[in-house]
């Protein structure tokens, strides 16, 4: 083992490559942010060095791809690529063939050279779903390049604007300018952006899978990249999937890349720099940037734009489905509510599957716009939309919920969105949540008992106590007139006198293993990285396979 001691922590390090799918800056962040050891178990377990079926299926759908690699002097830049869905393909889940190459002018036009360091971001604006690999190209040729997968992972939807794309020609070549600092034009592009991504990496002694580049994605309202001078921009980092791959990266490499998209012009603006990370933002970062939990800040260096040089143009961003008015909220236990929303004007709402999530904005009191996703908990077949929220003392937007939201608040709401979905087929379904995780399986025993699914279903529910049973009467309800539902729920710290739940300790695969005969099913879960981590890990090692284990974070 060997100690690191960055942020004043001490961190055992593992020997030898491939012990941990993060290296040690991503280690370093994730002991300095308490979530280590939560987070550690997860991704050995959903990061992984290949494609799976659906991720291959993903990137041929694509009709564009984000790159994060270095120019030959080791700067790092992120550009786009993009052809026809279909111009990627992975022929074989250990690599993924990209038919396309940066258009002419750009940062990393003619970098892209054999055994060079790629990070690839999948992400489809519509459904805003993502995907990242990061890898090396074992091939670059015929205008196209082969990259062989090192590692490969879902990323959450948080802070995705939704987008539709057509095709335009893009400029041959496009309009090339460079310079040393920003510009006005520049500033505005920024400062009007509410989407950029960013490119950081790094590569250790010896070899890893955790070294390498990482393409990453970050998304706000309009105004949420400052720019401070014209060599110094400064943007919120808010909470994520708790990996820190590019915040970890920056610790031990602070060079950096970002790329603005003119998504309605095509056009691109690239910038390399050097990063600084603060990791304890002020009283006025925060009032400026509620909800950030880090600030960082870029010291720009070199600054490139492409006018029109993508063939894809992008619409604005998709407006709100329609204002919504919250016409009830309820108490579920003793940290989540449930807030039901109809239409404002009383129209009928657009229709939903359960497991999908709700994209919601709130207003503070002084006129910022805060946006989140909750997954749908009610019934799809019902006229409204219901989320469960649970309460977080650090929860910007779940306590705005709680403490403030009343019931005849107007708030702006997008269409469902998202893949979490229950498949056809005949094997029996096994829902499976801990905590608030259990928001989407209520949605899908809803939709299965309701449309008189004949499948055998299970509903396998892990809480702490009594107290603390979100839905519970509504799960109950549904199991006493559909007698293919059986449900099962699981006390991790159950208090003296409590009730309603079967037996002691927390959800894992064997208690599955003991449900459901010869865990011949299909199975669906949602819960934080530690239960997920534990139960997927569980039913591989029992021989399931993986297209029949499906998953929800949060």
């Amino acid at each position: 083992m060997k100690p690191s001691a960055a942020f004043g922590i001490q961190v055992d390090m593992p020997e030898g490559a491939g012990a941990s799918p993060f290296h040690e800056g991503e280690q370093r962040v994730q002991e300095r942010m308490g979530v280590r050891d939560a987070i550690e178990p997860f991704a050995r377990r959903v990061v992984r060095p290949f494609l799976t079926e659906q991720h291959q299926q993903f990137y041929g759908a694509q009709p564009f791809l984000v790159l994060a690699a270095r120019d030959e002097r080791g700067r790092p830049w992120a550009t786009i690529v993009a052809g026809d869905p279909g111009f990627a393909t992975s022929p074989e889940p250990g690599r993924l063939a990209i038919g396309a190459q940066p258009a002419l002018g750009d940062a990393l036009d003619g970098a892209l050279a054999d055994g060079a360091d790629v990070g690839v971001l999948g992400l489809e604006f519509a459904t805003r779903r993502r995907n990242r690999v990061n890898g090396r190209i074992a091939a670059s040729e015929n205008g196209g390049l082969e990259l062989a997968v090192e590692q490969s992972f879902g990323n959450c939807p948080q802070y995705i604007h939704e987008r539709e794309w057509t095709r335009a020609e893009p400029a041959r070549p496009p309009k090339r300018t460079e310079h040393d600092a920003l510009v006005a034009a520049h500033v505005a592009a920024i400062e009007g952006a509410d989407t950029f991504f960013i490119a950081s990496g790094h590569r250790g002694e010896g070899e890893s899978t955790s070294f390498g580049m990482d393409a990453s994605h970050r998304g706000g309202e309009p105004g949420f990249v400052q720019v401070l001078g014209d060599r110094e921009i400064v943007f919120p980092d808010y909470a994520g999937n708790d990996h820190y791959n590019t915040i970890g990266n920056l610790v031990l490499d602070p060079r950096v890349g970002l790329l603005f998209v003119d998504f309605e012009a095509g056009s691109l603006l690239q910038l390399t720099g050097t990063a600084r990370v603060d990791f304890e933002p002020d009283a006025a970062a925060q009032v400026r940037f509620p909800g950030a939990r880090r600030m960082v800040s870029i010291d720009v260096e070199r600054v490139i734009s492409l006018e029109a040089a993508l063939p894809l143009r992008f619409g604005a961003t998709a407006g709100s489905v329609r204002s919504l008015r919250l016409v009830a909220r309820q108490a579920e236990s003793a940290d989540v509510t449930s807030f039901v929303f109809a239409s404002r004007d009383g129209g009928p709402l657009p229709g939903h599957r359960a497991g999908q999530h709700l994209p919601i904005e709130l207003r503070l009191a002084d006129g910022t716009r805060v946006s989140r996703t909750y997954s749908l908990s009610g019934a799809p077949s019902e006229r409204h939309y219901r989320i469960s929220v649970k309460r977080h003392e650090q929860g910007l937007a779940s306590r705005l919920l709680h403490d403030h939201v009343e019931i005849g608040a107007i708030l702006d709401a997008r269409a469902p969105a998202g893949d979490f979905v229950i498949r056809e087929g005949d094997r029996p379904v096994v829902l499976v949540s801990a905590g608030v995780g259990v928001t989407p399986m209520v949605s899908m025993a809803h939709e299965l008992v309701d449309g008189g699914d004949p499948r055998p279903l299970w509903f396998v529910h892990g809480v702490r106590d009594a107290a603390h049973r979100p839905l519970a009467g509504e799960v109950e309800a549904l199991a006493a007139r559909a007698p293919n539902l059986q449900v099962h729920t699981r006390a991790s710290r159950p208090r003296r006198g409590d009730e309603g739940h079967d037996d002691c300790g927390r959800v894992d695969a064997a208690l599955l293993e003991r449900l459901v005969p010869g865990l011949d099913a299909d199975f669906y879960l949602c819960g934080p990285p530690g239960f997920l981590a534990d139960v997927i890990g569980g039913l591989e090692d029992a021989g399931v396979p993986d297209e029949r284990i499906h998953q929800e974070a949060f």
